[in-house]
């Protein structure tokens, strides 16, 4: 008799990045959700990321922060990654938020009053979309990063309305919009 798989075998576990590996896993899976890699229909019904980061900047980052992933099958199928504000000038296509960001004011103060982190980027690969690994992956930022940081602040292209509502359904909250060189954004804060 043969006995199927344990659920716990192959459901996606979150944890964070511990290898080289796990980084290019990382970038490939973002390689292949890149708005420019991607059709208008994908676009609009499963959302896209916007940026695409170099091996040196994702290795700083993980030196710096801990890096989410969510992996099954010893492979990474959704990351949310993690960047401190001094890291602003690290993506030039980020750096409009950053000169930004510490001039937001939320809740009546701003922004640079908070001890916040920024969300670099949240991707799950298409096989693994639906199943609450989003927020999974926002979880395990809570679990990892709540005792240090009361805000974790992340934007949204205005023409990315799945993400804009999957970070809704987590708690965050758009804060201010404002326009750069690459697009339109909703910059959105999550309380701890």
């Amino acid at each position: 008799m043969v006995f199927p798989k344990k659920a716990v075998d192959i459901a996606p576990h979150f944890t964070h990045a511990h290898t080289d590996q796990d980084l290019r896993q990382i970038l490939d899976l973002q390689r292949r959700n890149l708005k420019t890699q991607i059709s208008e229909q994908t676009k609009r019904e499963q959302g896209f990321v916007t940026v695409s980061h170099e091996w040196a900047q994702l290795q700083l980052m993980q030196s710096l922060t801990p890096q989410i992933v969510a992996k099954a099958g010893g492979r990474v199928v959704a990351y949310a990654l993690a960047m401190l504000p001094p890291m602003g000038g690290l993506i030039p296509d980020l750096q409009p938020m950053f000169e930004i960001i510490d001039e937001v004011e939320w809740n009546g103060k701003y922004l640079r009053d908070y001890r916040y982190y920024v969300m670099g980027q949240i991707c799950v690969d298409e096989k693994y979309r639906g199943q609450g690994i989003f927020d999974g992956l926002y979880q395990k930022h809570k679990e990892l990063y709540s005792a240090g940081y009361e805000l974790l602040v992340t934007e949204i292209s205005t023409s990315n309305p799945r993400s804009q509502r999957a970070h809704e359904r987590v708690g965050f909250c758009t804060i201010h919009t404002h326009l750069d060189h690459v697009d339109e954004w909703n910059i959105v804060a999550w309380e701890l």
